[in-house]
């Protein structure tokens, strides 16, 4: 980065962040940042030097949030009740309204921000698909660890790596669900039973 930035890092990321989730990466325009962020966009090419590096350094905050709310509800004492606990959150996250310009919330869902850049051809750059590389080797990796222990390694109907891959796919499948039906109770449905395949019955 060059230069000292005259602005809140921090806030502009996060709204360069619903910027990239609301339009796409490849949609998403310097001025448009600029307008969300309030920061003149001379201003942004001498601080960031592109809008990949915008996305990479929102993304990368994005990643470290996500990250550290899974790890929290990783840590009930129930294997079964914390992946129940990951997936209300994940549904409730990209169920919410992502924010217009003006920061007022819009009539659409969210959804996944990772699988909405991820599905954007012009974002392929190698940079931008390591950043989701990592973003989802993180989260199973969080997720075996869990797993690994031995409550829910003994009852697991897969080794803890392959249940863990598989949640992460499932949660790219759910992120296409909620766009088509919009309804959290449908994909709750669907986690009930993606655990019920995942745990033995005693």
């Amino acid at each position: 980065m060059a230069g000292i930035k005259q602005f809140n890092e921090d806030q502009a990321l996060e709204r360069a962040m619903h910027v990239f989730w609301r339009r796409g990466y490849g949609a998403t325009s310097m001025q448009e940042l600029a307008q969300a962020t309030g920061v003149l966009r001379g201003s942004l090419y001498h601080a960031y030097g592109d809008k990949q590096n915008i996305f990479l350094l929102a993304f990368a905050r994005y990643r470290e949030h996500y990250l550290g709310k899974v790890r929290e509800h990783m840590r009930l004492a129930d294997a079964e009740a914390a992946l129940r606990a990951y997936f209300a959150y994940v549904i409730a996250s990209m169920s919410e309204p992502v924010p217009q310009l003006d920061g007022t919330p819009s009539s659409h869902t969210r959804g996944c921000l990772t699988t909405k850049i991820a599905t954007d051809e012009t974002a392929m750059d190698e940079p931008v698909r390591n950043a989701l590389r990592g973003m989802l080797d993180g989260l199973e990796q969080v997720l075996e660890e869990r797993l690994s222990q031995a409550d829910a390694r003994d009852r697991l109907t897969l080794s803890p790596q392959a249940a863990a891959r598989l949640l992460v796919a499932f949660t790219r499948g759910n992120v296409v669900m909620e766009r088509i039906y919009h309804g959290q109770e449908h994909l709750q449905a669907t986690v009930e039973s993606m655990i019920q395949v995942l745990f033995k019955r005693c």
